[in-house]
């Protein structure tokens, strides 16, 4: 009779840690859903930025001045 108390015991603690690592499971799938829309939206700001910047990725022509430091 003590082994039926023991065996439900130890299947209780089972279900409970199933409980929380379904939990676990749907916090992390929602995680990294959020992540991937994080991910699609720079992705989409990059390509945007692409599309405005000039060809060639030079940017306007610099003045070599510009590129000194401010103390000259």
């Amino acid at each position: 009779m003590d082994t039926q108390q023991d065996a439900q015991r130890r299947i209780t603690e089972l279900e409970i840690k199933a409980s929380f690592t379904e939990d676990l499971l749907d916090e992390l799938n929602l995680t990294i859903y959020r992540q991937q829309e994080q991910i699609d939206a720079l992705v989409q700001q990059v390509a945007q930025l692409r599309r405005q910047a000039p060809e060639g990725g030079q940017g306007a022509a610099r003045n070599p001045r510009d590129e000194l430091p401010p103390h000259y």
